[in-house]
């Protein structure tokens, strides 16, 4: 399944630059704040920014073969992460900001950016796999989205102004999950105002 027909890495980069934007506006007394479920805001910024730093580690363990050869097959290829597991990273990631979060995304984003640049298309292992970098970038984008608009909603501010591209991409990422998960007559009905999606439905 193919999904996307530009540059991953044009659409990573901006999906970045706006989670760095949206963390420099971060109000100061709202980082010890409610963020999403267990986490506390500095929790589900530092979650959200093992979107980049996974890039950054993935890139340094190649793989042999292509397991994963669609960002919507990397979604059904961990849907039974344990989500235990994953709060604890979210949380270790938080602390790990230090006392400046701010600073922390401000050198974390340029960095991995730049390396992503270098890279072309390696092939990576991922959690899912063996994966094109470019494949994978794709995931990245979709979870600096969807927690950018947890952050924003978790902080009262406004959503970041992803362009269409970016929405697009996310969007299809998405769907494609859903149908691999077995679910995409339940997404098909709900955008088509056939029937309200299932109570906790999420392809992530």
């Amino acid at each position: 399944m193919s999904e996307v027909s530009h540059d991953p890495r044009d659409t990573f980069a901006e999906a970045a630059q706006a989670f760095v934007e949206l963390v420099r506006a971060v109000p100061a007394d709202a980082w010890d704040g409610p963020g999403l479920g267990e986490w506390d805001l500095r929790a589900l910024v530092g979650h959200t920014s093992r979107s980049l730093i996974t890039v950054e580690t993935y890139l340094s363990q190649p793989a042999d073969r292509e397991d994963v050869v669609s960002a919507a097959a990397y979604y059904a290829g961990i849907s039974n992460v344990d989500p235990a597991a994953v709060a604890g990273r979210g949380r270790e990631a938080g602390r790990a900001l230090g006392d400046d979060p701010v600073a922390a995304i401000q050198a974390l984003v340029p960095r991995v950016l730049a390396v992503v640049e270098r890279a072309e298309n390696p092939l990576i292992t991922t959690v899912a796999g063996g994966m094109r970098l470019r494949t994978y970038l794709s995931t990245r984008t979709l979870e600096l989205v969807v927690h950018g608009l947890d952050i924003a909603a978790a902080a009262k501010l406004p959503a970041p102004d992803y362009g269409d591209t970016v929405l697009s991409e996310v969007a299809e990422v998405a769907a494609g999950a859903a149908v691999l998960q077995g679910r995409g007559l339940e997404l098909i009905r709900a955008l088509t105002n056939r029937a309200p999606l299932p109570d906790g439905f999420s392809v992530v």
